[in-house]
């Protein structure tokens, strides 16, 4: 069974930096597609950026390109998501996701796609 645990949310002024990472345990990680979500009050959830299970390919969404970037380190079962440039628009909680069906080069981009999901992370930035 795995599991994974978000940490590195906070509160942070707008143009600020957060890194979020997600530790994953348990026997599938290292060969599977990730991804991080969004999901702020009264929207649905969104993917913010993917990354197949090699980690030679990624994804952002339009709104994030150029200040956020998704990263793993398979050694270290972890998952990152690195935020620059923060905007009061980026304020929501912060899923990390992992599809157990995809392995490899490809990375998946639809909700539906994600079966395993950590609990969250609140990220806060103010005006």
């Amino acid at each position: 069974q795995v599991q994974l645990v978000e940490s590195g949310g906070g509160l942070v002024q707008a143009g600020g930096s957060l890194r979020l990472s997600c530790a994953a345990s348990g026997r599938t990680f290292s060969t599977n597609a990730m991804g991080w979500f969004r999901q702020a009050p009264g929207k649905e959830r969104e993917l913010v950026a993917a990354i197949s299970g090699s980690g030679s390919n990624t994804y952002a969404t339009d709104s994030v390109k150029g200040r956020f970037t998704i990263s793993r380190d398979n050694a270290k079962r972890t998952v990152y998501l690195q935020m620059n440039s923060l905007k009061p628009e980026d304020t929501a909680v912060y899923y990390c996701a992992l599809d157990s069906r995809r392995t490899g080069w490809g990375t998946s981009r639809a909700l539906f796609e994600y079966d395993l999901w950590g609990p969250g992370t609140q990220v806060t930035v103010s005006s």
